[in-house]
């Protein structure tokens, strides 16, 4: 690859930088960009009809600041801009906010696209950085600025001519990222000594990454560099506006919060121009596994990703942080197996969520637990026995899942499939419940102080039979029956029990180990309503498991 094509980004001088050190410790102001920046990166832009279900929805998950495009662009962005406004469509509380360039007749035709609008943020922005100047544009730094400050004199004029009181103003050096900080310094400033921000009429200040060109932590240094050095900053709101060129806009988004950003804009899932916008899900469940309210109502992510998908047309991938499919899923044994006891010990301490490799409750976010131990060729006992419990409500022995596990991944590599918890209940049972040939019919027991004599109907290839046996239990006295029936020996060496259901309709379950003559083992279990009769047909299962009877 050719790398001598490429430079190294400059770091930012700072070196008592303090973002380092700090922590987040509340939500920033949040702004959707969806309608505006995630839909002008759409090979199908939304119609109105979806840009309107898209407002409703961003409006009910808790957005104040809602981003509903660039009126000036085409009549469908003025449209959508004018039916929100005729129709009553915005609540008392929400803003939205529209984009203009630093052009006149597009600024002015932006004002007409809000005439009547309760409140909006009018954002202007122009490109600033160094590429933008000497390729696209062939301006100056003065000639640069000089158009940002015209265009923010024409926004006061109109915010006059409209009614100042309803409007609030936002100004991106548009590539920021690109822009010699201590000039983008300048041209904001340049702009705030036109607005004058005040206390009660606080001026936003967005700062975009618009091209990710380096790590976070120098997109932090440039946040922080800019929060020191910029006038009015008790009356200015410092924004962020990071993009995914590097895959890293989320953590750039965090560390530039942690620099002194205030707000945060960005996309449900990240969508936006090439690799994407920050993804406010992702940030906003990040504090929320940290203990921070987020402010934003995500617990029913599968409407986040309905809305998604059929306004975008665009999928959220399985993996996807907190909404994806499989993201709460382990195949691993020795995941599962930390989930498992990690669930199993929640019971000590509900209120506080601590379960290996799951950062999040599922149910905190309206999914369930159903898949988070799913089975293939990778998994392990532990993983198989929780199944087995969630599912079915079988606790099997240890010993008895250490037999079991392997099969099930043969079986699952033989059909090269992940296995269904249905595959896995019939697969336990044709292993373990073998009912011939030899089958228990019913029984009859006489019990005395110290014994019971037992009669046992059993069928055993199609014929029908009576065994009699005498032990000091039913199960001693089945044992001792078969074995004198059929000239077998075989030893009972674990056995356990317990209810499959709740209620009066509840099935018992008895698990078996049994070991023959040659002390070959073999497992086995037996289900019935009737506890004896389980405890002997999980015997007779494991002796048709037996090469020779």
């Amino acid at each position: 690859m050719n790398y001598q094509r490429y430079r190294q980004f400059p770091p930012i001088d700072l070196p008592d930088r303090q973002w380092p050190s700090r922590v987040i410790e509340k939500a920033p102001i949040w702004c959707s960009v969806d309608l505006r920046d995630g839909n002008q990166a759409l090979e199908k832009p939304m119609n109105l009809d979806q840009k309107i279900k898209f407002f409703r929805y961003l409006v009910e998950i808790g957005f104040k600041e809602i981003e509903v495009g660039f009126p000036a662009a085409s009549d469908t962005e003025f449209n959508f801009c004018r039916t929100l406004i005729e129709q009553k469509l915005i609540p008392d509380d929400v803003t939205i906010q529209v984009l203009t360039q630093a052009r006149e007749h597009i600024i002015r035709r932006t004002f007409e696209a809000l005439e009547g609008i309760p409140k909006a943020i009018v954002h202007l922005y122009n490109s600033t950085s160094t590429l933008q100047r000497d390729v696209v544009f062939n301006m100056s730094k003065e000639e640069i600025t000089k158009l940002a400050v015209d265009g923010a004199i024409l926004i006061d004029d109109l915010a006059e001519e409209y009614g100042k009181d309803r409007f609030l103003f936002e100004y991106s050096p548009e590539s920021f990222s690109g822009t010699e900080v201590d000039y983008a310094v300048e041209i904001c400033n340049a702009v705030l000594d036109v607005w004058k921000p005040t206390s009660d009429r606080k001026v936003i200040i967005n700062l975009p990454n618009t091209v990710e060109m380096a790590t976070p932590n120098v997109y932090a240094d440039q946040i922080e560099y800019v929060c020191r050095n910029i006038k009015y900053r008790e009356n200015v709101i410092i924004s962020l506006h990071t993009h995914n060129d590097r895959g890293c806009a989320v953590a750039a988004s965090e560390l530039g919060v942690m620099a002194g950003a205030d707000r945060v804009e960005g996309t449900l899932f990240g969508n936006g121009e090439r690799t994407g916008n920050a993804d406010i899900l992702t940030i906003a469940l990040n504090m929320f596994s940290q203990g921070i309210d987020p402010k934003l109502d995500f617990t029913r992510v599968n409407e986040a990703i309905d809305i998604y998908e059929s306004s975008t047309g665009l999928a959220v991938h399985p993996r996807h942080p907190y909404a994806g499919d499989l993201v709460y899923t382990a195949f691993s044994g020795s995941h599962q197996d930390a989930i498992k006891k990690g669930m199993a010990k929640m019971i000590d301490h509900p209120d506080r969520w601590e379960v290996p490799y799951l950062p999040i409750d599922p149910l905190d976010v309206g999914r369930n637990y159903d898949p988070i131990i799913r089975i293939n060729s990778q998994s392990g006992k532990g993983g198989v026995a929780y199944i087995l419990e969630t599912n079915y409500g079988l606790h099997v022995p240890k010993a008895m899942q250490q037999d079991f596990g392997p099969k099930v991944t043969q079986v699952s590599v033989d059909k090269d499939k992940e296995l269904t918890p249905q595959e896995i209940y019939d697969l336990f049972l044709d292993t373990y419940y073998v009912k011939e040939p030899l089958s228990v019919v019913y029984y009859t027991e006489h019990s005395t102080k110290d014994n019971v004599d037992m009669e046992c109907n059993i069928t055993y290839r199609g014929e029908d039979l009576v065994l009699k046996g005498h032990g000091n239990g039913i199960v001693d006295a089945f044992c001792k029956a078969l074995m004198d029936k059929f000239d077998i020996t075989f030893n009972v060496a674990d056995y356990s029990q317990h209810s499959m259901e709740f209620g009066n309709k509840s099935r018992a379950i008895t698990y078996v180990q049994v070991y023959n003559c040659r002390n070959e083992s073999y497992y086995a279990v037996g289900i019935s309503s009737n506890t004896a009769k389980s405890s002997i047909r999980a015997i007779a299962s494991a002796v048709n498991q037996f090469k020779k009877i």
